[in-house]
């Protein structure tokens, strides 16, 4: 008998045209005698030659999941792999994209990495979060907020069964490691090294009880209590709505190490782009660390700039007609 097939299956974004990556991918897998699949939902945005097939049986199938999309894809990407080991490659199609790493213009390269073995596994955790029956998984965090809007909301807190106080303002945020750098930051928790599992609480302009962030080990068992008789709380994972907290009824959240692998090529430079993004640049750094920041596309294209204004300069007998000023 021979080998299996290698199985790749394609998440794309629900309007962004991926048409030419999808023809990319599909040559490539196909030349190597793999299959490549897609659910039946996202069948009419791939076109003809990707084999649809129903979402309840795509997971089981697949060596590898390559999403098409920004984060919010790779996001849904991911969640359908939990706790599996099926390695996840983000394709950026987004604006910003904190978890993908290659540009559309880099894939073909970054399948060839593949193939070679040339690339590294980034775990990701993820939260478990359970309310009565229901159960989703979170990436980045859980936001717990009133019903209504403009309107506080009341949460108790309880840690590995045992009460922690209550929480009373606009919201309360628990976030991964990971999703420490999104909503959390933004509210002015602290930023958490993927390297340590934990699970970060962070209210949103309190006004009474629990007013500052708390970091808890990976370990502990988290519960947030509605202690209204009569009044529902919302609650969101990753900033999508997922349902109601009722009246005396908990949300536990518990947090899943190593629940997904992402693709990496560059983790380094990853990293440095990441720094950008989040424009940490008000940490000490000198000018020469500010500028390894910057992608070296980048810097050699501002370099060839600087020459044809110089040399424009020069031609005109500006300023610049002795020589360039040195660089800064």
């Amino acid at each position: 008998m021979g080998q299996p097939r290698y199985t790749v299956g394609l998440v794309v974004h629900p309007v962004k045209p991926v048409l030419d990556s999808v023809r990319i991918i599909s040559r490539f897998v196909h030349r190597h005698g793999g299959a490549l699949l897609v659910r039946e939902d996202d069948a009419p945005r791939v076109g003809p030659d990707v084999e649809a097939v129903a979402a309840d049986a795509f997971v089981d199938r697949l060596d590898a999941v390559v999403s098409l999309g920004g984060d919010g894809t790779m996001l849904g990407a991911m969640r359908l792999v939990v706790g599996r080991s099926t390695p996840v490659l983000g394709v950026n199609y987004g604006d910003v994209g904190f978890l993908v790493e290659v540009p559309p213009e880099g894939l073909e390269t970054a399948l060839n990495r593949l193939v070679a073995g040339d690339y590294t596994l980034e775990p990701h955790s993820c939260f478990q979060v359970l309310n009565g029956g229901e159960e989703c998984t979170a990436f980045n965090d859980v936001v717990i907020a009133a019903s209504e809007p403009l309107q506080s909301a009341t949460v108790d807190l309880f840690v590995n069964g045992a009460r922690h106080g209550y929480y009373r303002g606009d919201a309360v945020i628990a976030c991964t490691p990971t999703g420490s750098t999104a909503y959390n930051y933004a509210a002015g928790g602290p930023v958490i090294s993927p390297s340590a599992p934990s699970i970060t609480l962070t209210p949103v302009a309190p006004m009474s009880g629990i007013n500052r962030s708390v970091v808890l080990g990976g370990s502990d068992a988290v519960e947030f209590r509605n202690p209204s008789d009569r009044v529902s709380l919302r609650f969101m994972a990753d900033g999508t709505p997922v349902g109601l907290l009722r009246p005396g009824v908990g949300l536990s959240v518990r947090l899943i190490d190593d629940a997904v692998n992402v693709v990496r090529f560059e983790p380094t430079l990853h990293e440095q782009r990441q720094r950008v993004k989040l424009s940490l640049l008000d940490l000490p750094l000198r000018p020469d660390q500010l500028l390894d920041l910057v992608p070296p596309q980048l810097r050699e294209r501002a370099e060839q700039l600087r020459a044809e204004r110089i040399e424009a300069e020069r031609l005109r007998g500006g300023p610049w007609s002795d020589g360039p000023p040195p660089a800064s």
